[in-house]
């Protein structure tokens, strides 16, 4: 496989040779901790609310969960940004990996599924708690099942690339 000159570009820059090579807390791994800070923000707010809706802690109004979608949404931007900068870093590393293409499919689908979920379970103040599950299962049946196999593309990144960096074959890890 042919690997992108462009990768060695982004590799080669200042920046990215500093989140790799840096000794500083503040380089790969103060990016990675803001990374898992934002995926239990997002996550785990979805996973509260869809658990809810799911019957669990049922003596939770459904209603008053609404205001957790803020929280996944900052959740989601502090991943956004972090991922930038993770790839930033390692370009070849992730670009060459299907397994990349997973994580960003189940993410992109999970993120839809968020906002249908909003609008649909909590976008009408009329509905009943009823109406709200009845409206709400399919869906948080479905973000539970996405954001599980987000997590999971992304945590076998780190096993099943073939390309570290540009020109640096390193199948598996």
């Amino acid at each position: 496989m042919a690997v992108p000159e462009f990768f060695n570009t982004i590799e080669q820059s200042g920046l990215s040779t500093w989140f790799r090579e840096s000794d500083s807390p503040f380089s790969f791994y103060f990016v990675l901790v803001f990374h898992t800070i934002g995926l239990a923000l997002l996550v785990g707010a979805n996973a509260v609310v869809d658990l809810r809706i799911l019957g669990v802690a049922q003596g939770i109004p459904l209603a008053s969960l609404k205001r957790h979608f803020p929280i996944m949404w900052l959740g989601f931007w502090l991943n956004a940004i972090s991922g930038v900068f993770l790839l930033i870093a390692y370009p070849t590393k992730a670009f060459t990996n299907p397994v990349f293409y997973v994580k960003l499919s189940c993410i992109a689908l999970a993120v839809i599924v968020m906002q249908k979920l909003k609008n649909r379970v909590f976008g009408d103040p009329a509905l009943s708690e009823t109406a709200m599950v009845a409206r709400g299962t399919t869906l948080a049946k479905w973000s539970l099942v996405l954001w599980i196999g987000a997590i999971t593309a992304g945590r076998m990144l780190a096993y099943t690339f073939t390309w570290l960096l540009y020109g640096v074959y390193a199948h598996g890890g």
